[in-house]
C-alpha cells in the first residue's frame, strides 16, 4: 500500500504567530498537506519569546520539535530529519539560517528531495544580488526545488537566473477553518483596522497608507493591531491594539467597516505576493483595500472583491465612499472567490505536483 510523503520542515515557528507572520500560511500548508496523507515534521527553535506567546497547542495533523537555540540541538534535528521523502528549510527561521541552508541539501539522497521554502523571496533576491559573497549564493542550484510564499514570474525568472533547477511559487491561501465570519464584537468596531507588526521595510508604506488616511478622516475610529508600535506617536484616532492572537483575527476582521492591508517594500516591489492578511479578511467576508501591487487581479477582481489603493488619500476616498451595504457586497463576493480558488487545499495539490508526486490511486491497482 502506497503513503504519502514524509517531510521535514525546518521553520521559524507553526504554533506561535508571535513575530512570526509565516504561521498562518505555514499551518495552512501543512493542515491541508496532513489532510491528503502526508506526515509532517516541524522543527522550531525555542527563540523571540515565541514559545511563551503560543497561539495553538501542538497539533494533531503535524509533529512539532521545539529546539534549544544551539548548534547541537540543531544537528540532533537534522540528524532525526534524515531518512524523510522531502526535507524543506524555510527562510527566515530565525537562528541558524546560514547552518541549515548548507547542510539540508547534505541530506539529500535517493529518494530525498531537498526544498528551500522561501516565505520572502523578494527580500532574498534582493540580499543575494546585491552581494556576490552571499552564502546562500552557491546553495541554490543544490535544492532539488525552491518554493515561494509568491512572487510570480519575476521571481521564478531571478530564481533560474541564479541557477535554481525548478522554481514554483505556492501562494497564500485561506484555511476557511481557522479564518471566517463570525459576528461583529464591540470591543473591535470601527471604521478602518490594520494588523501588521513594525517592521523597517513596511513603516514608510503604513505611514502612508495608514496614518495618513487616519489623519485625513479625523472623526473615523481606525484600529492599528501588531508588535513593535509601543513607542510610535499616533494620530489622535488611532487605537492600538498591540499584539493580536490568532483566535481574534476573525474578531477584528468582521467588525471593521473596512480592513487595510499594506505590504513590506520588497513585496510591493516585485508584486503577485499577496499578504496573508489578504485571505484571511476575505475569508472573514470582511471589505478590504490593499495598497496596489502587481497581480492583485489574479487573486480578486478590483472594484467588485478588493478595493486597491496607490496612496493614503486615496484609502481615505474609498472609506469616504464605502456605505456599510456596499462593504458587505464587496467582502461576500471576496469570500466567495476565495472559498472557490484559493484555500489551502487548492495549494496542497500545488505542492504535491511541484514535487513530482502522485496521490496513489483511491480504485486500487488500474
Amino acid at each position: 500500500m502506497s503513503h504519502g510523503l514524509r517531510i521535514a520542515f525546518f521553520g521559524s515557528s507553526l504554533v506561535s504567530a508571535y513575530w512570526n507572520g509565516a504561521a498562518t500560511y505555514y499551518r495552512g500548508l501543512i493542515r491541508a498537506l496532513h489532510a491528503r496523507g502526508h506526515q509532517v515534521t516541524f522543527y522550531e527553535p525555542d527563540a523571540y519569546g515565541r514559545q511563551e506567546h503560543r497561539d495553538i497547542q501542538d497539533p494533531d495533523w503535524a509533529r512539532v520539535v521545539v529546539y534549544a537555540n544551539n548548534q547541537g540541538a540543531v544537528d540532533d534535528c537534522l540528524d532525526d530529519a534524515f531518512g524523510a521523502d522531502v526535507v524543506v528549510k524555510a527562510s527566515g527561521v530565525g537562528t541558524f539560517d546560514a547552518y541549515l541552508e548548507a547542510r539540508v541539501p547534505e541530506l539529500r539522497r535517493a529518494g530525498t528531495q531537498g526544498v528551500f521554502w522561501d516565505v520572502d523571496a523578494p527580500a532574498t533576491l534582493e540580499r543575494v544580488m546585491k552581494d556576490a559573497r552571499d552564502p546562500f549564493l552557491p546553495l541554490i542550484p543544490r535544492y532539488d526545488h525552491i518554493l515561494t510564499y509568491g512572487g510570480g514570474a519575476p521571481v521564478v525568472n531571478a530564481y533560474r537566473e541564479l541557477g535554481a533547477k525548478q522554481c514554483v511559487p505556492i501562494y497564500n491561501a485561506l484555511d476557511p477553518a481557522t479564518h471566517h465570519p463570525v459576528p461583529t464584537d464591540w470591543r473591535f468596531a470601527c471604521d478602518l483596522s490594520f494588523l501588521g507588526n513594525r517592521l523597517p521595510d513596511r513603516e514608510a508604506r503604513v505611514e502612508d497608507f495608514f496614518f495618513k488616511a487616519a489623519e485625513a478622516l479625523p472623526r473615523s475610529r481606525m484600529l492599528l493591531g501588531g508588535s513593535g508600535w509601543e513607542g510610535r506617536a499616533l494620530p489622535a484616532n488611532v487605537v492600538r491594539l498591540g499584539h493580536v492572537y490568532t483566535q481574534d483575527h476573525n474578531a477584528v476582521n468582521c467588525s471593521a467597516r473596512a480592513v487595510l492591508n499594506v505590504h513590506r517594500d520588497s513585496m510591493a516591489r516585485f508584486g503577485f505576493s499577496p499578504a496573508t492578511r489578504v485571505f484571511e479578511a476575505a475569508g472573514a467576508g470582511a471589505c478590504l483595500i490593499t495598497d496596489a501591487f502587481k497581480g492583485v487581479e489574479l487573486f480578486l477582481e478590483p472594484g467588485r472583491e478588493v478595493l486597491v489603493a496607490r496612496s493614503g488619500e486615496e484609502v481615505a476616498e474609498h472609506l469616504r465612499r464605502l456605505t456599510p451595504e456596499g462593504a458587505r457586497r464587496i467582502g461576500q463576493a471576496a469570500l466567495q472567490r476565495v472559498l472557490a480558488e484559493h484555500t489551502y487545499a487548492h495549494r496542497a495539490v500545488e505542492v504535491e505536483a511541484a514535487l513530482g508526486y502522485r496521490a496513489p490511486s483511491r480504485g486500487g491497482a488500474v
